[in-house]
């Protein structure tokens, strides 16, 4: 059992003067049980934190360290960018050199908006698709996460083509009947919703490989289905790649499958970590948002110097090495096969999805294509692994519903000992 006493003591002193002593939910450890670990640093593949305890982390600070943490040159890079300044709400080069270097790899994208934020992101590509198409409706998909703007918190209602219930209070009803459902990997239940709306969906949001119920890939046919769903209707397609964005290929999802979505959004990836987002897609989109357009959207700390200087280097490095994608994939894949086997050996019912380095475990006798499915894996099944691994150095999302994620720092040995880890905790 790892020590927690200091990390204890922090969280009785976070309680305090924070909701749960946390900044988001998910880090008080409320699905899992326990003390959450508070972490004092991190490099390369692994975290310390404030009691001593080191970690091998499948985290990467939920997703965007693909280069591993504190890169030495992402680290120079914010720490030159900081000696000129940290905010100057006008203009940089950088910015503008960021936001060629997104362009140029992403391929839908011909204009881009740097925000400050994921949730950010989505929300402004909801609005401009809603003003570019005239049209209120917005379809998401249940198990798939956007940020916590207004539009998103929004549960599923009786069928796929009723509108829904506000998940969390503070939302409106009147919202929540712009909002419909649609269950991730079933296109009839994306058309039922059409029908029942004719010509009146603005949008559909989909995470292209959903990560916020674990990581369920997307069945060949669906992405190009709801594209020509939308296409047909006259609806915009937008790709939320916060998660697959640079990290399943270099294009992100859209590269990978090869669908082209018409908006797409991303997250603290494209700054190295550090806070910001963006929203980007074909031009004549864009230049509907101010000061071109009507569709007003504005931050003071938008193409922050430091995140911009962070996510320069990082996508460069990204772009620059050939070879990125395919170590990856290799990791991913031998991590993948020796989870399978633990799980075979154990004679315990499991199954380990993965899009390159992206991937999960569910305790679960059938494969995961939705949220029910992923709802319905064990979740006390999890719960114990979760610890067992804490305890042997693995550190994992405190949820059976999130991907976890390698980076490039990460080495062979690395994934052995998850492995092996794994063949214990799967078997105790």
């Amino acid at each position: 059992m790892n020590k927690i006493d200091r990390s204890l003591t922090l969280l009785t002193r976070a309680v305090k003067v924070m909701p749960g002593g946390v900044n988001s939910p998910v880090r008080a450890y409320r699905a899992v049980g326990g003390t959450p670990p508070f972490i004092e640093s991190a490099n390369g593949a692994r975290l310390t934190d404030v009691d001593g305890n080191e970690y091998i982390d499948y985290v990467g600070s939920w997703g965007p360290m693909l280069l591993g943490h504190a890169c030495p040159a992402v680290v120079e890079a914010v720490r030159e960018a900081a000696l000129t300044g940290m905010s100057f709400g006008a203009p940089t080069e950088r910015e503008v050199e960021l936001a060629e270097k997104i362009v140029s790899m992403v391929p839908s994208l011909e204009s881009v908006r740097l925000v400050n934020s994921g949730t950010e992101a989505t929300m402004s590509a909801v609005r401009l698709a809603r003003a570019a198409t005239g049209r209120r409706i917005v379809l998401k998909f249940e198990g798939c996460y956007h940020g916590h703007a207004y539009s998103f918190l929004i549960k599923a209602g009786s069928g796929a083509a009723t509108f829904g219930e506000p998940s969390s209070p503070g939302v409106t009803p009147g919202t929540a009947s712009d909002t419909r459902n649609a269950a991730f990997n079933d296109l009839e239940s994306v058309e039922a919703v059409f029908s029942a709306n004719p010509r009146n969906v603005a949008c559909v949001i989909v995470e292209p490989v959903a990560g916020n119920m674990g990581c369920v890939p997307p069945e060949p046919g669906f992405l190009e289905g709801l594209r020509e769903i939308t296409e047909s209707d006259g609806a915009l397609l937008i790709f939320d790649e916060v998660m697959t964005g640079f990290r399943v290929a270099k294009g992100g999802a859209q590269e990978r499958y090869g669908v082209t979505p018409d908006l797409t959004t991303h997250g603290k990836i494209i700054g190295g970590g550090l806070p910001v987002g963006a929203y980007g897609g074909r031009k004549d989109l864009m230049e509907q948002i101010s000061p071109v357009g009507p569709v007003y959207q504005a931050g003071t700390l938008s193409g922050n110097p430091l995140a911009t200087a962070a996510g320069l280097s990082m996508l460069t490095r990204i772009d620059e090495d050939e070879g990125i994608y395919d170590r990856l994939e290799a990791l991913g894949a031998r991590l993948q096969a020796g989870l399978e086997d633990a799980l075979a050996d154990a004679g315990v019912e499991g199954t380990v999805p993965r899009v390159g380095s992206m991937l999960c475990l569910y305790f679960s006798e059938r494969p995961v294509r939705r949220w029910s499915d992923a709802a319905a894996a064990d979740a006390e099944k999890f719960r114990r692994y979760f610890h067992a691994m804490l305890d042997a150095g693995i550190y994992l999302a405190p949820s059976a519903f999130e991907a976890g994620f390698i980076s490039a720092a990460h080495t062979e040995d690395d994934i052995d000992a998850t492995i092996a880890a794994a063949r214990e905790a799967i078997r105790g």
